[in-house]
């Protein structure tokens, strides 16, 4: 069974940076595709950086340039780096995965808990 485990998340002031990171288990492989999302207080979960088959990354306007998505196969971990953080910044951040044909429309079937992200001005 796929576990996913996010890790990293914490209380930051603007301008600072944090990495997060999302263990994967319970896969042969490594994902064919990975995304990590989003959800401010009173707001819908919003796509902030996903990963498609073929190797295409999307990245939300409002983090272009400053958060970066990455991976370490070898340790079955997707990273998030997150530099020039912004209060609007402030959400719980949910790390994805998916294998096969699924990613070709970017449909995540494997979800991890969250991890808390707030950057105070």
């Amino acid at each position: 069974q796929v576990q996913l485990v996010e890790s990293g998340g914490g209380s930051v002031q603007a301008g600072g940076s944090l990495r997060l990171s999302c263990a994967v288990s319970g896969h042969t492989y490594s994902p064919d595709c990975m995304g990590w999302f989003r959800r401010a207080p009173g707001k819908e979960r919003e796509g902030v950086v996903v990963t498609y088959l073929g190797g295409s990354i999307y990245y939300a306007d409002s983090v272009k340039g400053r958060f970066t998505i990455s991976q370490d196969n070898a340790k079955n971990t997707v990273y998030l780096q997150m530099n020039s953080l912004k209060p609007e910044d402030t959400a719980m951040y949910y790390c994805a995965v998916q294998y096969g044909s699924r990613c070709l429309r970017g449909d995540f079937g494997y979800w991890g808990q969250g991890t808390q992200v707030t950057v105070s001005s």
